[in-house]
């Protein structure tokens, strides 16, 4: 293990109280995973002041990645909160995971933040995860800026990574995305590659060197004034095109001089506007020193030229009831509606809300009302309930630091909320209060867990309750057709995080076994059959007989029970102990011990016996009958078939439909999106797609997403269907 991450004196002591939402950045790391956003956080905390010496993410030393699973994995799988303070501004860098897999904790980071700092490496360059995480910026309108890391690496190139960048907004504009600074090179290595040694800032047109961690300015060569001063026209006519100053443009098109002060404040105007996407070069601090490059200049755009909380709008709310209330605003002196944005748990303290304060001022020991949404798939019902608020704290990595109040805009962890759940509302008891929720991703890959000792199983259902309160992107299923208790994830990565934290947080080890779909049967064709139960063994006896037929339905109709007889064969008072009887054997199946459904069951004739008839006599003798007439008439199992759409990239729709089809599946149509891409709608069966949320990663390259929809139950192939009948007639 190498030197671990060293905090400056007082810095997990109390945190510094902002009293004043301009005093406030909210700012979310975003990026695929390997673009060095934890990285760029140390170095961000480092050249801030905030801790001496900046941990690795290989030696588990990161102030973001403190978690034992991301120490072993060496990569971010929960979102994490890194206070820094830099020219009297709280600056909250929000480390969000970079892995598809942990997508909820990303959408948690944007419902967190105000603006984004979107990373992508130059070695890696723009892939289908960087799109895929840019489209989700996008989808709710977050302000960001690029970073642009490992320019160290060999073949790097910077305006050929920012032409790239241009990429992910389409041919249609190009002057929103445009670098702050422009990188200048050293002399070229062994390999003819030149590093990135130095930034030419455009709008401040100051320079910079970095050398063993030191950043000194510098006046750049003469033959680079022209190139410095074409990239600079072009900035400052994007900004002030962006943010739509046209006095400022007036005097830019008449000759006057426009200062930097007026052209920072315009691209704040355009970046939180999102209409704007400065680009800038990070890098560490090589051998441990203070200043990496570009770190102070990411500072400085952040604390200058990204909007702080008052520029956000606040999510709606309604009261608990529905009734509409009016719009909020970034105000510490309005009501209170603030919103948990991620539940854990620690080992010392227990459980810690991190709360998103929108408007009003949380205060320590006060009494809140939490409201929750209604999740009633996930296991997670509407709840309305009064709280005390514990201690408020700041993390600073695995350590909290004490606040006094939160304001609006500002993030806090709140301790021992016992009912507060992610994605819900705190608001004051007078005026309770329920924001607008934010899209949680649907879980799609289904793990069947069992307790791995008897033990386990007295603990599992609590331990899958907490995991599931603190991750809604999960959700726990109790299969009463199966019998199984399912875990639905995100994929492979959420599921082995999940497991592995339930065992050792909650204590609770779990076994995965095979996922099973919930069959049906149901008959070949129409049959008749009799049900005889009749013995006698000293006492009261049993008798009962019954005549039935069967013949099935459509899909859909159940069990379907017609009584027939004529002149009283069978009492009037037996006759729904018959039906009682059928109902009970079809729900335990005939043949595969899966439920028959789609028959209609008609009673024609039966005996009885004025002493030794009874209800549960004929209960039996019913069930016999249909035992019977399944025999006669041969048993069809039905499988769940699902309707399936998947939306890809157009290159990659032949790979999917050719994949839909070695899964049994039969595609409906394709269209086109709004957003370009293909979707392919098909009818497949659900036992085909346990594994389809990682396998279609793999055919569409990871720009693929699908939904799945339950559609019908159909005849499964006769080879499938004999697999199922031979297993249970061995006993299997």
């Amino acid at each position: 293990m190498g030197d671990k991450t060293t905090t400056l004196p007082g810095a997990a002591g109390r945190a510094h109280t902002v009293d004043q939402p301009a005093g406030l950045r909210n700012v979310v790391l975003v990026g695929p995973s390997g673009s060095g956003k934890t990285t760029l956080v140390e170095a961000l905390a480092q050249a801030a002041g905030t801790v001496r010496r900046a941990g690795r993410v290989e030696d588990g030393g990161s102030l973001s990645d403190y978690d034992e699973i991301e120490h072993r994995q060496q990569r971010s799988v929960q979102l994490s909160l890194i206070p820094v303070e830099w020219e009297g501004v709280r600056i909250n860098l929000l480390d969000a995971p970079g892995y598809a897999d942990f997508v909820g904790e990303l959408r948690a980071g944007l419902r967190a933040a105000d603006a984004a700092l979107f990373v992508v490496s130059a070695s890696d360059g723009i892939t289908a995860a960087s799109k895929l995480t840019w489209e989700e910026c996008a989808a709710v309108g977050m302000p960001r800026a690029l970073v642009i890391t490992h320019l160290e690496a060999s073949r790097s190139d910077f305006a050929e990574m920012t032409e790239r960048c241009r990429q992910l907004l389409g041919d249609d504009a190009p002057d929103t995305v445009l670098p702050l600074y422009l990188p200048t090179s050293g002399e070229p290595d062994g390999s003819g590659h030149a590093p990135v040694t130095g930034l030419l800032g455009l709008l401040s047109r100051r320079s910079f060197q970095y050398a063993d961690g030191v950043r000194q300015e510098y006046e750049p060569p003469a033959d680079q004034h022209s190139r410095l001063e074409e990239a600079r026209n072009e900035l400052i006519e994007a900004i002030i095109a962006q943010s739509e100053d046209e006095a400022l443009m007036d005097r830019y098109l008449a000759g006057e001089s426009c200062e930097v002060g007026t052209l920072t404040n315009d691209l704040e105007k355009a970046v939180a506007r999102g209409t704007f996407h400065p680009v800038l070069a990070a890098a560490p601090a090589a051998d441990g020193g203070q200043q990496g490059m570009g770190t102070l200049e990411l500072l400085e755009l952040i604390t200058r030229g990204f909007p702080d909380p008052r520029e956000r709008e606040v999510p709606g709310v309604r009261t608990p009831r529905g009734a509409p209330h009016a719009p909020l605003s970034c105000d510490p002196a309005g009501p209170l509606a603030a919103e948990v944005v991620k539940t854990s748990s620690d080992p010392y303290v227990g459980r810690l809300s991190l709360v998103r304060v929108f408007s009003g001022t949380l205060r320590p020991d006060e009494t809140v009302h939490v409201s929750g949404h209604g999740l009633a798939d996930r296991g997670r019902p509407d709840h309305d309930v009064d709280e005390r608020v514990g201690a408020l704290s700041t993390p600073f990595g695995k350590q909290q630091r004490s606040l006094s109040s939160a304001i609006a805009g500002d993030l806090a962890c709140v301790a021992k909320l016992a009912h507060a759940e992610t994605g819900d509302t705190l608001s004051a008891r007078g005026d309770p209060l329920v924001m607008e929720p934010w899209v949680m991703p649907e879980p799609l890959l289904p793990v069947a867990v069992t307790a791995h000792s008897k033990a386990d199983e007295d603990k599992l259902s609590q331990g899958l309750s907490r995991l599931a309160a603190e991750d809604p992107t999960m959700r726990m299923e109790q299969n009463q057709d199966t019998g199984q208790v399912v875990l639905w994830c995100l994929g492979e990565a959420h599921r082995e995080v999940a497991l592995e934290r339930l065992r050792e947080r909650y204590g609770v080890a779990v076994d995965a076994v095979p996922h099973r779909v919930p069959l049906r049967e149901t008959l070949a064709g129409p049959a008749t059959g009799r049900g005889r139960h009749v013995k006698q063994s000293g006492g009261h006896g049993q008798f009962a007989i019954c005549e039935i037929s069967v013949e099935p339905l459509p899909g859909g109709s159940g069990i379907e029970f017609v009584d027939k007889v004529v002149g009283g064969a069978v009492p009037r008072q037996f006759v729904p102990s018959v039906e009682k009887g059928v109902r009970a054997q079809a729900a335990k199946g005939v043949a595969t011990g899966h439920p028959l459904v789609d028959v209609r069951v008609t009673l024609l004739d039966g005996k009885a016996h004025s002493v030794d008839s009874s209800d549960a006599a004929f209960q039996t003798a019913g069930a016999l009958a249909l035992r019977e007439c399944a025999a006669n008439a041969g048993v069809r199992v039905l499988e769940p078939v699902a309707d399936l759409q998947v939306t890809v990239a157009d290159e990659y729709v032949g790979p999917v439909m050719s994949d839909l089809s070695g899964r049994r599946g039969r595609v409906s149509g394709t269209e086109q999106t709004e957003g370009g891409d293909t979707r392919v709608r098909a009818e497949v069966p659900e036992a085909e797609l346990g594994r389809y949320a990682v396998d279609l990663r793999s055919v569409a390259h990871g720009t693929g997403r699908f939904s799945r929809a339950y559609l019908r139950h159909e005849p499964m192939p006769e080879h499938l269907a004999e697999r199922i009948l031979d297993a249970r007639r061995n006993g299997g």
